[in-house]
């Protein structure tokens, strides 16, 4: 699904990433574990084509070369980050947005698609027990409200490549069982997960096949989940 390869990423001329390579396939589930300074957010922004952070190396997704893609066209390609700290978007309510974001090219299909759009949204937010209607994007949300938020995006948009950067933070143990519970409902052998965290606690309720572990811009081991139980024992020091 996604190679990169000897990816370099700079913010304000400061080197984050230090070349990291590494490939994820298809239809699995990845975490990328680190402290806090490690770089990972740095990667998945550089992964999804943010331009304030300068990229070399090659990214290549589906076997088509990306690397000098911007964001919007990575993400008509199936690809999709949710944000650690989502901003807030006065006037824009979750429902148009999304409604905006899936608009058919045949304008015949635009009808139908408003009211499809908008009937998927309250599904999902009923399940996450979020309330969105008639309030502008994350404007007075919560730290948990936004993140759910970004999961409704997620299971409207049906991406193919989904990197959830720090999905966990600011969720108590209800909400991260539901956002848990709704990533799994998302798994597929055609869906590909790339979960970023400092802590094991979402790894508890989202299962990865592969663990990787960021240090200092590098990734210093991969291997299996006995990497979490590792880290939770021992620290990121014993890596």
């Amino acid at each position: 699904m996604l190679r990169v390869e000897d990816l370099h990423v700079s913010v304000a001329d400061k080197e984050i990433v230090k070349g990291v390579s590494f490939s994820l396939d298809k239809g699995k589930t990845y975490a990328i574990m680190g402290p806090n300074g490690s770089g990972k957010s740095s990667l998945c922004n550089a992964l999804m084509g943010n331009p304030d952070y300068r990229a070399t190396g090659r990214v290549v997704m589906d076997g088509k070369d990306i690397t000098s893609l911007r964001a919007d066209a990575r993400a008509r390609l199936g690809m999709f980050m949710s944000f650690q700290n989502p901003e807030e978007i006065e006037g824009v309510g979750l429902e148009g947005l999304m409604r905006k974001a899936s608009k058919p090219a045949d304008k015949r299909e635009e009808i139908r698609n408003w009211a499809l759009v908008g009937g998927k949204v309250k599904k999902a937010s009923g399940a996450l027990n979020l309330d969105a209607e008639k309030r502008d994007l994350n404007v007075g949300f919560s730290g948990g409200e936004k993140k759910k938020a970004e999961i409704v995006q997620m299971e409207i948009l049906q991406p193919k490549l989904i990197l959830l950067d720090e999905i966990d933070s600011g969720l108590d143990v209800d909400a991260l069982k539901a956002v848990a519970k709704e990533i799994n409902r998302m798994k597929s052998g055609e869906r590909t997960f790339l979960l970023v965290t400092h802590y094991s606690r979402i790894l508890k309720y989202v299962k990865p096949d592969c663990v990787l572990i960021m240090k200092e811009g590098k990734i210093v081991k991969k291997g299996g989940p006995e990497l979490v139980k590792m880290v939770e024992k021992e620290g990121y020091g014993a890596i």
